[in-house]
Parts: structure tokens; sequence; C-alpha cells
């Protein structure tokens, strides 16, 4: 129990750092990630107005390599219905690897620039 305490205190201590830098506009909103055990989750968020500009998650399906990169593309295709052609990437506090790296490169490759 210790160690996964530890754990989730480290990554919300990275995630503190990270947010002090990076701050979503309404022009360029900030894509936030995040990675449970089982599922991922992103929201594309406005710091000015504190609003969720759209959401999408891996929930009710699998939250794999290949459901992170659907992920991006959806959410890639949400922002373009919004006319958001650039965002700010948070990966809160995640390393960039795995099912977060194959997230954002899934954005990426949708149109989404960051």
């Amino acid at each position: 129990m210790e160690i996964s305490r530890d754990r989730r205190i480290g990554r919300e201590n990275r995630h503190a750092r990270v947010r002090n830098k990076v701050r979503g506009t309404q022009s360029r909103p900030r894509l936030s990630v995040f990675r449970s055990n089982r599922y991922i989750y992103v929201q594309i968020i406005s710091d000015e107005t504190g609003r969720t500009l759209a959401a999408a998650s891996t929930l009710g399906g699998k939250g794999n390599l290949g459901a992170a990169q659907q992920l991006g593309r959806d959410i890639a295709e949400r922002c373009k219905q919004l006319s958001i052609a650039q965002v700010v990437f948070d990966r809160g506090g995640y390393k960039y690897h795995g099912r977060v790296r194959a997230l954002a490169d899934a954005a990426r490759e949708a149109g989404l620039k960051f």
C-alpha cells in the first residue's frame, strides 16, 4: 500500500510542476491526459475560462495501446469540429511513453498541432 501511495504522490508533484508552466488559452487550449490502470481520459481545457471544451475516453472499451491511438484520433476530430488547430499537451505527470505517447502521436497524425 505504501508504494502505490508514494507513486501517486510523486505523480501529483510532477503534474503540479508541469501545470506551473503549461497554461491553456481559448485559442490554444490544454490537452490534459489522465491514465488509470484500466482506461485513458483526455480533455481539451481552456484555463482562461476554466471550462472543458471537449472530452473523450476509452471507458467501456479497452485501455490498451490501440485504444489510446483511437482516442488520439477521436479527440483530434472533436477539436476540428470546434475549430481548434493547436493545443498545449499536458501529460499529467506521466512519462511520455507507452499509451500516453501513442495517444499524442495519433492526435498529431490526425492534424492536431502541439
